[in-house]
């Protein structure tokens, strides 16, 4: 599943009538991209399920690892590892477009890091 982050899915937007919520940067906010996430895998058990059945979200184990910035396009793979009675479980890998990092880059901003370091 692909998903364009709009402004509107960002931190500040996740709960509007908290000023602590308003003041974060504007950035994928982590309870939307679990909802994301849950939808990737409502999406892949179309076909699967028989008439009158749905799942539930009702455990979530998640990594938020980087911000990703309204534009930008996440990509959600999710696949159903485990059948337990009616349980599902899902491994699922979710990135964005700046998943992928110039070399150089970082590895220049880890050197001063590390310069800064010992300082």
């Amino acid at each position: 599943m692909r998903y364009t982050v709009p402004e509107n899915r960002t931190v500040p937007h996740l709960l509007p009538e908290s000023p602590d919520f308003a003041a974060r940067p504007e950035v994928l906010a982590t309870g939307y991209l679990v909802g994301i996430i849950e939808w990737a895998c409502i999406e892949a058990l179309h076909g699967h399920l028989d008439e009158g059945e749905l799942t539930l979200g009702t455990h979530v184990k998640l990594s938020h690892l980087a911000p990703t910035v309204p534009g930008s396009t996440v990509t959600v793979e999710v696949r159903l590892v485990e059948v337990d009675g009616r349980s599902l479980f899902f491994e699922v890998d979710a990135s964005d477009e700046h998943a992928v990092i110039d070399r150089d880059r970082f590895e220049a901003r880890l050197a001063r890091q590390n310069e800064a370091a010992r300082q």
